[in-house]
């Protein structure tokens, strides 16, 4: 696809996406961290290094011992029963950054619930770890929060509430959230970055 579309506009930037689990190796799992990150992540950044750009989602971690995956540690979780880990969009930038070496967009990054406070926190963290990105030189181009709107979400439907906008399935009417004008407000303070 590369290949056709810079056959007719070559001057377009041309990448993709990958949905990019922090994978962290815990007690004796640095080898299963290891194979799993060659196949989910870096056989696919490898390739990207061709492109443009490579877009980021991200959300939460992994953790892999010795026999496997692990258990999520206790503690709150997203209404999609991840583990809430902000810290995972500065390691996958990284991650992305060190294999790919090409300009990073972040395609997608957030949360899941109804706590519009916890979504504030969690994207604060979230940015805080990019601008360290930034801040070392990673060519970081864009960060696209998930989502806009509340939307239907594959098979738990409109359950989980991700965006910065409610939406009421019954009448369609729009409601901001307060991370909405927090956001806006972040960004016009961040641009610096």
């Amino acid at each position: 696809a590369f290949e056709a579309i810079k056959s007719v506009r070559s001057e377009i930037n041309v990448g993709w996406s990958l949905a990019l689990i922090d994978l962290q190796a815990i007690d004796g799992g640095e080898e299963r961290t290891i194979a799993a990150r060659r196949a989910a992540q870096l056989d696919w950044l490898d390739v990207s290094a061709a492109d443009d750009f490579i877009g980021v989602q991200t959300y939460s971690r992994e953790r892999i011992g010795a026999d496997g995956m692990l258990p999520r540690p206790d503690g709150p979780v997203t209404q999609t029963g991840w583990e809430i880990y902000p810290q995972a969009l500065e390691h996958s930038i990284r991650l992305a950054a060190h294999h790919a070496k090409v300009p990073i967009v972040v395609t997608e990054n957030g949360m899941a619930t109804d706590d519009d406070a916890a979504r504030i926190a969690y994207t604060t963290a979230a940015l805080q770890g990019l601008e360290r990105c930034i801040d070392d030189g990673i060519d970081v181009r864009g960060y696209t929060h998930w989502t806009l709107l509340d939307n239907f979400e594959w098979t738990a439907g409109f359950g989980p509430k991700f965006g910065l906008i409610a939406v009421d399935r019954e009448t369609f009417e729009r409601t901001p959230k307060p991370s909405l004008a927090w956001l806006g407000d972040y960004a016009r303070a961040s641009r610096s970055h």
